[in-house]
Parts: C-alpha cells; structure tokens; sequence
C-alpha cells in the first residue's frame, strides 16, 4: 500500500522503558490495529515483520509472535507473511569489542 493506516508501537502501550519489546506490549498493540482496522473496514492483511538487521541482530524480539497471535485471534485474517529485515550483503564493524560484550 501506498499510505499507511494505523501505527501503533510497544511503546506507545507501556510506562516503563524495559516493558517496550515485551510480549505483553505487542499484544496490546496489535489489538489496537485490530480494532482500528475493523473501524476502517479492513478485514485482511498481510504482515510484513522486521528486526534490527544490518550489523545488529536478525531476530525480532520477544514480542513478534505474539503480536501475530492476537492479531490472528482479533478476526484479522492473515494473507502472506513476509520477513522484511535486511540482511547486508557485506558490513561495517560490529558494536562491542572483539571480545565480546562482557556483563
């Protein structure tokens, strides 16, 4: 599509900073999409995930499946699902030193 109709973050849910990527936060995002489509009459989508990708990580985070799971529970049906992280084709030097991150 040409336009986009709802965006709605983890974010945008959660008080707290470390409760943004959590499960719990993309599940109350997604049934905000859920109900904002059903306003705009759409009844279909097809999902399009994304992580960091780059020199950063390549999965998304904990809360990618659930986010799809309660969209799929809201009456959303779901067309194709498409990972659209990109992946490098050759990359700059990654963040953390070459040992590693040490905690």
């Amino acid at each position: 599509g040409k336009e986009t109709l709802v965006r709605i973050t983890g974010g945008m849910q959660v008080k707290a900073d470390r409760d943004e990527s959590s499960p719990y936060a993309a599940m109350q995002a997604s049934q905000q999409v859920a109900n904002r489509c059903k306003e705009l009459g759409v009844g279909a989508l097809h999902i399009k995930i994304r992580a960091m990708g780059g020199n950063r990580t390549k999965s998304h985070g904990p809360g990618g499946q659930s986010a799809l799971r309660s969209l799929a529970r809201a009456g959303i049906k779901i067309g194709r699902i498409e990972d659209v992280t990109p992946i490098p084709t050759d990359c700059t030097r990654r963040k953390g030193s070459r040992r590693g991150r040490r905690l």
